[in-house]
């Protein structure tokens, strides 16, 4: 099959979706590559370094041309989505993220023209499929980025410093969350000297954030299950979060850093951290919300802005992984070009609704949205 490669068209976007070293295995799959020239510049990987592995450097007209196209982010503003949208044609595939639950409508244009969309934020969360899982390698490189955001603007240093001056005490960072962000923040506040604590709604993380080297703070909350049957956090409930922001308020404000990461696929995200809790924290701390582009879990966030509230910075860093476009683009190229080995057999693109790895991520085909989750959403009945 022709794979291409397109340049990343949203805002702020510096990943591409395949790196040249993945680009031999593709190769030797039997494929062709075709790469947008420039498409990984912003990233670290001039097109001379394609083609030397094997890659052919064209314009974007003949990359539209593939049978399969692969993209970083297919969520683009439509005032630069149309020059892609006009060369997409019937049982084109086009795989990549998508943000389907949250922004379902934006799906719509590129259903209507026939093609076959994958949308890789719906992986299982399933052993098979970990090496394609593009959330978890994002959101490590989320976490490790929030941190250091933290440190630059703590008028603080994080670690112990005993020096002819005086002993400087560490840092105490918070960490709310202890998903695959919020260990990779764990260890990385940790690996910088701070006094680390953490709280998630599964105790079973506790062993996880203990073995880090952080404290787990035990809060006692209605027992309710806080992941769904596909492994991804699910909404607690108004009354589970209020009772959280009770417990929460006496460590927070005995924090100098709070890093949230409490998301929900597909709805805003949990107000974890009220104005009213802001306002106990010491001046000069710092809040670092990674569900900002989800409507954020500090009542003050703004997306993309830096809030200074009662001497309290409140950071709400949005694609995080793009300020770090290499690594990111790496993981990122490993799990994209690891999924599509997977469902092209044979040259062809397997449909295997028994497959629950092709089912939770194929989303339209045919010119008919198929996701059992977004069909009603999509203005069409559920099947």
């Amino acid at each position: 099959m022709i794979i291409g490669v397109l340049r990343e068209r949203f805002p702020g976007e510096k990943r591409v979706a395949v790196v040249p070293a993945n680009v031999p295995g593709l190769v030797k799959a039997g494929h062709t590559v075709r790469v947008e020239s420039g498409a990984g510049e912003r990233a670290g990987f001039p097109d001379s370094e394609y083609s030397a592995r094997g890659a052919t450097i064209t314009s974007l007209a003949e990359v539209l041309e593939a049978e399969v196209l692969l993209g970083v982010r297919w969520d683009i503003p439509p005032e630069v989505r149309d020059e892609i949208l006009a060369g997409i044609r019937p049982g084109q595939i086009l795989i990549g993220a998508w943000d389907p639950l949250s922004k379902k409508g934006d799906l719509l244009p590129w259903v209507e023209k026939g093609a076959t969309i994958f949308a890789l934020e719906l992986l299982p969360r399933i052993t098979r499929a970990q090496s394609m899982d593009i959330l978890s390698s994002m959101a490590t490189l989320a976490g490790y980025r929030a941190v250091l955001l933290a440190a630059l603007t703590l008028p603080k240093i994080f670690p112990m410093l005993m020096t002819a001056a005086g002993t400087l005490t560490p840092a105490k960072v918070f960490v709310v969350g202890a998903g695959v962000a919020g260990l990779q923040a764990i260890a990385t506040a940790k690996r910088l000297g701070a006094a680390v604590s953490a709280y998630d709604v599964r105790p079973a993380v506790k062993e996880q954030v203990q073995s880090l080297g952080a404290k787990f703070v035990e809060l006692e909350l209605p027992t309710q299950a806080a992941e769904d049957q596909r492994g991804y956090a699910k909404e607690l409930g108004e009354e589970v979060y209020r009772r959280q922001r009770e417990l929460m308020t006496q460590v927070v404000a005995q924090s100098d850093v709070v890093i949230t990461t409490a998301s929900v696929p597909g709805r805003r995200a949990p107000v974890l951290i009220t104005r009213e809790m802001v306002a106990g924290m010491q001046p000069g701390s710092v809040i670092v919300d990674l569900a900002a582009e989800r409507g954020g879990n500090c009542e003050l966030t703004r997306p993309g802005e830096t809030v200074v509230e009662h001497g309290v910075t409140i950071l709400g860093p949005v694609n995080l992984p793009a300020e770090i476009p290499h690594h990111a683009s790496q993981m990122y190229s490993k799990n994209i070009t690891t999924f599509f080995l997977y469902v092209c057999k044979n040259g062809q693109i397997a449909l295997d609704s028994e497959d629950e790895i092709i089912r939770d991520t194929l989303v339209a085909r045919g010119g008919q949205v198929v996701h059992a989750m977004l069909r009603e959403p999509a203005g069409q009945p559920s099947q």
